[in-house]
Order: C-alpha cells, then structure tokens, then sequence
C-alpha cells in the first residue's frame, strides 16, 4: 500500500468498481483482481481519512490553547 493516491481517486476508482460489480461489467476472471483492489483502496482512504482527522484535531486543540504551541 505505498502507493500514492490522492483521496479523490482512490474514492472515485474505488466507486467505479463498485459500480462495475453491480452492473455485471466484471468478468469472474478478473473479479478477484478488483475485490483486492477495492480493499486496498479502502485501506488507503481510511488512512487518508485517519490522518485529515488527527491534523484538524490538532490544530483544534492549538487554537483552544495557543500557549501549548
């Protein structure tokens, strides 16, 4: 998962296959391949996610108390 990816694509990739899957559009050959891809894309949003969150709670906790910065 070191890949990088912005937010955006990964979420906008990861909703096509889902789209995709939900249409019928993936072989079953090739639907493995997308399962794993979808959850690696998830993995990496959920990081992103993760990451945007703590940085905002932080800057929360600064502008609550400037002196701790």
């Amino acid at each position: 998962m070191s890949e990088t990816i912005k937010y955006s694509e990964a979420f906008e990739e990861l909703k096509q296959i889902v789209s995709d899957i939900d249409s019928g559009k993936i072989s079953i050959d090739d639907l493995a391949e997308k399962v794993k891809r979808a959850e690696d894309l998830t993995k990496i949003c959920k990081s992103k996610l993760n990451s945007t969150e703590e940085n905002v709670n932080q800057i929360i906790k600064e502008l609550e108390n400037p002196r701790l910065s």
